[in-house]
């Protein structure tokens, strides 16, 4: 199939019953002229745990699921620059705090403002920031700290939205997308595979980040938690996941793709073709509130692809 880029929606939905191996060609192909062999990798910390007043049906850290997480406020600033300086040690080429709720009172974001700057003046790794719901006053401080990218996902498609979560809308968060984007940050909004959306609800989630212009795509890929609503939700096949990467590449050309939750489980021993895929970045060490491999394999599979770290600082 020729394609003209940007792809259309109508020639996105031919390739979803397009071969495997061709759609991974085109993503790879298009990886490697926009972003090298160069990749990122992206470590995080759960800086506040658990009590979220939304009912995401997925998430362990809402307080309308009953799961058994650690539950505690914003942790102290020597935690968090330790962390940031552990990580990067490791391998880390971005570090990210991350806090659960809808949105933190003003002092917690003075605070985590406070520790970027610190993050960026004694340990010189890529900030993120991942805190919830935002406005002017908040993103304009973040941006003054030296955050480099804000995270918000979108998590699934408008459509589909209401499946998931009903305790906001879908409109509140592309609010905060475009609050981000007003004041200059680079944004980073992606969702989950898996949650039993379909492939049309798929493509409509990779259009929407597409006109929305974010900077990069977190792909995450269901891993059931008990106590969650969708405990019982069956696993994506590692095939679908890997077409899940390359549409989503072939629809952002030129963006970040990185990889996160969900992969060890889904792809297991074919980790590895997440690159050939289309991605160009993974989520390394622990998750939020599950763990990840070990960063030692991740970096092993790296360096045998013969794939380059970014820059660092």
């Amino acid at each position: 199939m020729i394609i003209d880029y940007p792809i259309s929606l109508e020639k996105a939905r031919l390739l979803i019953k397009e071969d495997i191996d061709v759609l991974i060609s085109m993503a790879n192909f298009l990886r490697q002229k926009h972003k090298k062999n160069i990749i990122f990798t992206c470590a995080i910390i759960n800086a506040k745990s658990g009590a979220c007043s939304e009912n995401c049906a997925f998430c362990a850290q809402s307080s309308h699921n009953n799961t058994n997480i650690n539950i505690y406020p914003l942790l102290s600033k020597d935690k968090i620059l330790a962390k940031a300086d552990e990580m990067k040690r490791n391998g880390a080429t971005r570090f990210s705090i991350v806090t659960s709720g809808y949105k933190l009172k003003m002092r917690e974001v003075d605070l985590i403002a406070d520790i970027i700057k610190s993050i960026n003046e004694k340990i010189g790794i890529k900030v993120c920031a991942s805190l919830g719901m935002l406005d002017e006053n908040m993103a304009k401080i973040l941006k003054d700290s030296g955050l480099d990218r804000y995270h918000h996902n979108l998590e699934t498609a408008r459509s589909f939205f209401q499946n998931i979560c009903t305790t906001h809308s879908y409109d509140e968060d592309i609010e905060t997308l475009y609050m981000v984007k007003k004041v200059g940050l680079k944004l980073c909004s992606g969702g989950i595979i898996g949650l039993g959306e379909t492939w049309t609800h798929r493509l409509e989630l990779a259009f929407t980040l597409r006109n929305i212009n974010v900077d990069s795509i977190p792909i995450n890929f269901l891993n059931p938690i008990p106590g969650t609503k969708l405990q019982y939700m069956p696993l994506i096949s590692s095939s679908d996941a890997l077409r899940s990467i390359a549409l989503f590449r072939i629809i952002n050309p030129d963006k970040d793709i990185g990889i996160c939750g969900g992969r060890e489980k889904i792809l297991n021993k074919l980790q590895y073709k997440i690159f050939f895929a289309g991605a160009n970045g993974i989520m390394i060490g622990n998750y939020l509130t599950t763990k990840g491999r070990s960063i030692k394999e991740d970096m092993e599979m790296i360096r045998n692809l013969g794939l380059i770290l970014e820059d660092n600082e």
